[in-house]
Formats: C-alpha cells, structure tokens, sequence
C-alpha cells in the first residue's frame, strides 16, 4: 500500500476546518435512540501491537496501538478501531481524578458497541446518545466533588465525508497531500489561555497547568460534543492520538512518521517513547483508500 508523500510538513491550525450542512454526517433532525442505560465495561485496554486492518469493502485500511509510556505503571488510555463501520476513537482518562482507566475504558467500550448497518445519520445519533450516556454513569459513579472522566476523539468516516466529535484534548490530525493539519482544538485552560493572548503557543505545553482540560466525558452534567464534518479524498491518512504523544514530540516529526508507507502508528508511538513520554501513549491511523 502507498502512503501520502515523504515530504509531510506540519502545517499549525489556528480555527478548525469549517463544518459542512450538506452531507451525511450533520447532526439529524429525528430524536435520537432510546437511551441504553446498559454500559458494559470491557477488559482493561493492554499494551497493543500495531496490526494493520482492513474494512470489507477495502476503503479504509488502520493501524492502532497504545501503551503504557515510561512512567506510570497504569494504561488510562484506550482506543477503538471499527474498519468495519468507519468508526475510530482513542480516550484518555482524566488525569488527577479517579478511576481514569474506567472512564476511557467505558467510553471505548461504548462505541466498539455500536451495532453494524447503521446509515451515517444513524451512526452519528448513536455516537453522541453513548457518550451522552457515559457522561452520566461516570457522573453517577462518585460522590461529588470528585470527578471519574475520559477525553474523546472520535472520527467517522461515510461515503464522500468524514466527522470528528470530541471533547478534551486527544486529538485528530489530517495528512492530504503532504500537509498535516490539526482538525480538532483542545479543550484545554492552556489553549484557551493561548487564544486570549495570555502565552505564546509555543509556551503551552510546558506551561504548569498544561495538563489542565476544560471539557471531558464524566466531567459535568451537560457532555457538549464539538463537532467538524468535511469532504474525504482518497490518499487522506488520519491520526488520532491521545496526549501522550502530540505534547511529547514535535509536529514536524509526528507529519514525517504519519508519512511512513508502513505502520506509522507504531511508528509514532516508538518515538513517543524514545522521547520519554510521561504519559500513556495512544495511536490510531486510518487511510482512506478510494
């Protein structure tokens, strides 16, 4: 399989991509499905060889691996890799509160549940409804003032279009032709800082309150998912990627390793951990074939 050009450079992304109205992964109009109240919680996420998966019909070829880091003795983050129905996602459990690991590993397992045969509107619906209903059991999980919560990215790949939804700052990039462009924006009191002109971009990640978020499954009792839609071209490679690796190594290097014809997340992650990355470390890359 090819991959996009060698010659990626990273390209900073002020505002993300403007949303798009006419295709299939707006927001529907119709209610969204019962609620579920039934959240199982799958087996604690291990560290991953990258194995390379293909859909049925193979438009999408991903890659996904995470790991432990080489610090903590704990793996809070986890991924979600569903070829199958063009659904990616990587959580990350809140650090500083509880139970960090049971909150991403409830988030992922709510969307690798995702029944197959949905149209894209159904998919989407289905997406915000199971976090919408995460947000609420970890809420329910803790005594206030305590908090159980998980970042989420969470890419959607239908027909000539894509969606990310997300809240926290696990991140998706975009490799088209050459250029990687951040599609989502933190939720973060650094990013926000950074917008107000309080500090450099250049100074936020090692800000002291550069772990801060501002926005996260579990952490109030409203979940507001920020939404991007755009077009997909075929040669499109996607990383979502917690923050383990995006504040650990430089965007220059992340565009040349996402670049790479083979295993570019593990790849990424290889050099995320050459950089002593002080987190746990989570890739997953997906190309749009055709």
């Amino acid at each position: 399989m090819s991959g996009p050009r060698a010659d990626a450079h990273a390209r900073p992304l002020s505002d993300p991509l403007p949303e798009r109205t006419d295709d299939p992964l707006a927001d529907p109009a119709p209610e969204p499905p019962a609620e579920d109240d039934t959240i199982r919680v799958r087996k604690a996420q291990m560290e991953s060889a990258p194995v390379e998966t293909q859909d049925a019909n193979g438009r999408f070829a991903s890659w996904a691996v995470t790991h432990v880091g080489t610090v903590r003795k704990h793996n809070e983050d986890s991924l979600v890799d569903r070829a199958d129905l063009g659904v990616w996602a990587v959580a990350d459990g809140a650090g500083g509160h509880l139970r960090g690991d049971v909150a991403s590993r409830m988030v992922a397992d709510a969307l690798e549940g995702l029944p197959p045969n949905l149209s894209a509107g159904e998919v989407l619906a289905e997406v915000r409804q199971r976090m919408t209903e995460v947000n609420a059991a970890l809420r329910a999980s803790v005594a206030p003032p305590q908090i159980s919560a998980s970042t989420v990215a969470v890419l959607i790949a239908r027909g000539d279009h894509f969606a990310c939804l997300w809240a926290g700052d696990s991140r998706i990039y975009l490799l088209r032709e050459g250029t990687m462009t951040q599609v989502t924006r933190d939720h973060s009191l650094v990013q926000e800082m950074v917008e107000a002109g309080a500090i450099r971009a250049e100074d936020a990640e090692t800000h002291p309150n550069a772990n801060v978020i501002t926005r996260a499954v579990g952490s109030g009792d409203e979940l507001d998912l920020d939404k991007v839609t755009d077009r997909l071209l075929a040669g499109d490679r996607f990383l979502l990627c917690s923050d383990g690796l995006c504040k650990t190594i430089p965007d220059a290097l992340t565009a040349q390793l996402l670049a790479a014809p083979e295993d570019p997340a593990g790849k990424l992650v290889h050099a995320a951990l050459e950089h002593n990355s002080r987190d746990n470390v989570t890739a997953v890359v997906v190309d749009i074939l055709t």
